[in-house]
């Protein structure tokens, strides 16, 4: 995911759930278990789907 993101030169905050348990709760609150979760313009994907995370980016 950070990858794809850096070669797209597209900014993005990474939080690290094993690391910050404020981070963890905020995926929990948001009702899932496992990562990654990637939030683009306020859609939520879940996963690393590329194509669903290329598309979100083409609409933002």
């Amino acid at each position: 995911m950070k990858e794809l993101l850096s070669q797209k030169k597209i900014p993005f905050t990474d939080k690290n759930v094993r690391e910050d348990a404020g981070a963890l709760n905020e995926l929990r609150k948001m009702g899932y278990n496992s990562v990654p979760v990637t939030i683009i313009d306020g859609q939520r994907i879940h996963g690393f789907d590329k194509a669903a995370i290329e598309k979100a980016l083409a609409a933002a």
